[in-house]
């Protein structure tokens, strides 16, 4: 089992940035897939961005704002938020998912708040 720590959450200013963090441990698989979700009150969790190897994609309402990446030697993923406008705040979620056998674990999430 893996399990997943998010932090770097808070309240920021429409335009300001974040990076947010999680920290992976226990039985990682070294080939696996690590994103971000969000969501936002009353609505569904959705896919933020996603990390694999060196590959990386984004929902289309992030491009050119967000950047995840890696730290493999730390087993841990960021999400570089910029520009950050309101419609972004919600609790982000961190998840792991092996490309052996599927399994899959989510973080406890951590709030971002963009407000004036």
């Amino acid at each position: 089992q893996v399990q997943l720590v998010e932090s770097g959450g808070g309240l920021v200013q429409p335009g300001g940035s974040l990076r947010l963090s999680c920290a992976a441990s226990g039985s990682i698989f070294s080939l696996n897939v690590m994103g971000w979700y969000r969501q936002a009150p009353g609505k569904q969790r959705e896919l933020v961005a996603v990390i694999s190897g060196g590959s990386t994609n984004y929902t289309d309402f992030v491009k050119d704002r967000f950047t995840i990446s890696r730290d493999n030697a730390k087993n841990t993923v960021y999400l570089q938020m910029n520009s950050l406008k309101p419609e972004d705040t919600a609790v982000y979620y961190c998840r792991y998912t092996s490309l052996r056998d599927g399994a899959s674990s989510w973080g406890q999430g951590t709030q971002v708040t963009v407000s004036s």
